[in-house]
């Protein structure tokens, strides 16, 4: 497995994270219906690496670049979409891995960024729920993308939901409370 984390620039604080995605633009694939469709010959495995024809894509810059122009559509397959092409790409899993997380106040003051496994940031509230699957932590990315929440994070999330004491156990952000557990 190549991990991708180590060249990743994670930022350190929630205002960094706010930042990165009020600058990050993507491009407007749900927009584009290419006619040329086909299959990538890649896939997105469990643990978040990218693979094409079996191969690892060694170079992180690579992933984020496709990582940009992946979409969800409404049958639940993922494609890589350019206004001259769509290819399916199998996901696993999830699309993302969320790798960090950076939290800001207390209660339903708080405010939680994560940084994907690809250096996307998002913050999650209402736009970007938090949610259990498979009893398995996950984060709404964007439309229908979602990203896993690794281990070490989700950790890092029962210790602010335990220190807060509600029930169920959960975090808030953005004003929106997430439980993280199955009631």
């Amino acid at each position: 497995m190549i991990d991708t984390r180590a060249t990743l620039d994670i930022p350190a604080t929630l205002a960094e994270i706010a930042q990165a995605a009020a600058e990050r633009t993507l491009p407007p694939v749900e927009s584009w219906h290419p006619e040329r469709t086909g299959d990538s010959e890649m896939r997105i495995a469990r643990e978040g690496t990218w693979f094409h024809q079996d191969a690892p894509i060694p170079r992180p810059e690579m992933v984020r670049l496709f990582s940009t122009i992946l979409r969800r559509e409404p049958d639940g397959a993922h494609v890589l979409v350019t206004p001259a092409e769509k290819l399916t790409i199998l996901v696993e899993d999830a699309a993302f891995i969320a790798v960090a997380v950076a939290s800001e106040g207390e209660g339903e003051a708080r405010r939680l960024g994560f940084t994907l496994n690809t250096g996307d940031p998002v913050i999650a509230g209402p736009g970007h729920a938090i949610f259990l699957r498979d009893e398995a932590p996950y984060l709404h990315v964007r439309a229908g993308l979602e990203a896993r929440i690794a281990r070490p994070v989700y950790y890092e999330l029962a210790d602010i939901a335990i220190a807060e004491g509600r029930d169920p156990a959960g975090v808030w952000s953005e004003g929106a409370y997430f439980p993280l557990i199955d009631a």
